[in-house]
């Protein structure tokens, strides 16, 4: 029997993919359940139950600390350099990245290195509050 090589654009990849798809997801068990005891007096199937619901995520101000924090160790540390887009960050991000590790640096010289990480998750949380607070991003183009 020959194979047939499927290539973009043949039209047939797309139709494979789904036959696979679909496969795979009846492969899965969608049905009655295997085990009776998965099936409560009710008649209930109990092995098919829906997750939890997951768990409100982060307030924005968060995020942008935590991302702000860990490249601003990154580049005080000299292990990194980059610009904002290959770290992630928005154009206000990398302003508030840089105003941190300036005075990290500082505070580095004077105090030492447990001194300047204290200083990054303040100086960082405050600039992400106070971004956030004034609009965040989508003020501008790049913002």
């Amino acid at each position: 029997m020959a194979t047939r090589r499927l290539r973009p654009g043949s039209g047939h990849l797309g139709a494979a993919l789904l036959a696979g798809a679909l496969a795979g997801a009846l492969a899965t068990g969608c049905g009655a359940p295997a085990d009776p005891a998965d099936t409560g007096a009710d008649g209930a199937d109990r092995a098919h139950t829906t997750a939890p619901a997951a768990a409100s995520p982060a307030p924005p101000e968060d995020l942008c600390t935590r991302v702000v924090a860990h490249w601003s160790r990154e580049v005080l540390d000299g292990t990194t350099y980059g610009d904002y887009q290959s770290m992630g960050l928005s154009n206000g991000q990398y302003e508030i990245l840089r105003d941190v590790v300036d005075e990290a640096r500082a505070e580095k010289r004077r105090t030492g290195a447990a001194a300047a990480d204290a200083l990054i998750d303040r100086r960082a949380r405050a600039g992400c509050v106070a971004w956030y607070r004034s609009g965040g991003p989508g003020e501008g183009p790049w913002q």
